[in-house]
């Protein structure tokens, strides 16, 4: 090789170099370095697992306040052509791919929970659980907390696809009243949310009491 083809080639080399470090350091999902956050995540992921993170939005700190739980956002995971998704209810109902709703959460930390005996989630039940979650599709966020299908909220979502899909009930539903409802953060939502006509007797389910539920079990925490 001829010398003064040397240095053009080398710089090129360390530029490059730079370049892939930069971009694996601040675009830790770019293509050259892949979906690892996905592929730590489902390396022990089934079908009809959920997950569980910490939002960050001014709603999500009242779920965690009022419930006490540091979960204020939750899902079903499933598949959709070879990829893990998870079927989530934010503005609207739909899917978001598993790595994206992880980095969504706080400091990307997330648990993931299953059934303690999955020998109810049959493919028949399977199918039936996506089908029921199709028909929600598009619906809109619930930031009422209301138990109808008009609108739904996040762990509503989970506890009926799998009440309508595999005729589990995952926890037991309560009302709003038993919730931590006097905290001062709380208060200034509620009214806003409510007027002077709260709902307490409203039927509900948080994310904690779905987290809590004795049918699960923990198969992975980040926390």
């Amino acid at each position: 090789m001829k010398t003064k083809y040397l240095f053009p080639i080398t710089t090129f080399i360390l530029s490059f170099g730079c370049a892939l470090f930069v971009a694996i350091k601040v675009f830790p999902n770019n293509p050259f370095t892949g979906n690892k956050v996905e592929a730590n995540a489902a390396s022990n992921i089934k079908e009809g697992d959920l997950i569980f993170q910490t939002s960050e939005s001014k709603q999500c700190e009242a779920v965690r306040i009022a419930t006490n739980s540091k979960f204020s956002h939750c899902g079903i995971i499933f598949k959709e052509n070879g990829r893990w998704m998870v079927f989530e209810a934010v503005q609207p109902v739909k899917t978001t791919p598993l790595e994206q709703w992880i980095q969504h959460g706080r400091d990307s930390k997330y648990v993931i929970k299953r059934l303690k005996d999955t020998s109810a989630l049959t493919t028949d039940a399977l199918l039936k659980m996506k089908n029921y979650g199709k028909s929600l599709v598009g619906k809109e966020y619930d930031a009422y907390f209301e138990w109808t299908d008009n609108r739904i909220y996040c762990s509503e979502l989970i506890w009926k696809v799998y009440k309508n899909g595999a005729g589990i009930e995952l926890c037991q539903t309560k009302l709003l009243k038993d919730f931590n409802l006097t905290d001062p953060r709380i208060q200034p939502i509620l009214q806003e949310r409510y007027g002077n006509e709260i709902p307490l007797d409203e039927k509900v389910v948080a994310p904690s009491d779905l987290a809590d539920s004795n049918l699960l079990k923990t198969i992975t925490d980040t926390y």
